[in-house]
Order: C-alpha cells, then structure tokens, then sequence
C-alpha cells in the first residue's frame, strides 16, 4: 500500500500525514480487518476512534489482482459492522484525487461528502455516514 501510494502521489509522506499510531487500530476502540483467499492475504484496512460516537476508517487496501471483484465493498461493510460492535454511529473516511474509483466505492456506501475534517493534505473528498445502530436503527 504504501509503496503504491508513493508511487501515485510523488510522496514517500503519504501514510504519516495525517498522523496514525498502529495502537489506534486496535482494541479497545480499534480494530484491523485483513482480508485473506486460502493463504494469501488480498485486503486489509482499519478503524480508529476520532470521538465518542465517531470512527475514522483508515488504510483500506486491495491487492492489486483482486480489485474490481468487490472485495472492497465487503471489506467497508465489515468494517462497518466492526464499528458498530464497538459502538460507534458515525464512520468518516477520505481519499485522494488519484483514487476516484475509492471515491466512486464511498458515495455509492452512503459516504456524504463534509468539510475536510483531518488537515490531509493528499485527500480531495471527505466523507461521513450515519451507521445503523446495534438494534437495526440509524445512529
């Protein structure tokens, strides 16, 4: 991920801009999905708190033969469902202008988009959706 990353923006910063420690995507109010086919792992991608109610999705990636198989759609959704579990009503996520299919995947999922809420500068859309609630409500 990084190193495609690198590669589309002309920065080796990309992944540290905004800041993200590793122990933000993981418990209590974290989490990293990794998506695997047999052996081999395909995806991955993380959520960490931004506030009581609020996650922020972070590092969603697929390898580059599995893309356009819907693999990202149910990485989001799982990730999704993992927020909920941890009782978040909100996700935000944002992309940059050299991802448009990511954006394209975020708008279809609910992903409005709101003001840049994390100083990124290599993002161009930010996005936020109300997540139904643990009894199948929204919020």
């Amino acid at each position: 991920m990084g190193a495609e990353l690198a590669s589309l923006y002309a920065a080796d910063d990309r992944l540290s801009v905004p800041v993200l420690h590793p122990a933000e995507l993981g418990p209590p109010r974290g989490t990293y999905l990794v998506g695997c086919h047999g052996d081999a792992v395909i995806a991955g991608g993380g959520l960490r708190p931004l506030g009581a109610d609020t996650c922020e999705i972070k590092r969603m990636f697929v390898r580059p033969p599995w893309r356009s198989q819907g693999v990202a759609g149910r990485l989001l959704s799982a990730l999704e469902v993992a927020a909920v579990a941890l009782g978040y009503a909100y996700a935000r996520l944002d992309t940059g202008p050299l991802q448009p299919h990511a954006q394209r995947l975020y708008e279809a999922r609910g992903y409005a988009p709101i003001a840049d809420y994390n100083a990124n500068p290599y993002a161009s859309f930010w996005g936020e959706k109300a997540l139904p609630g643990p009894d199948g409500g929204r919020g």
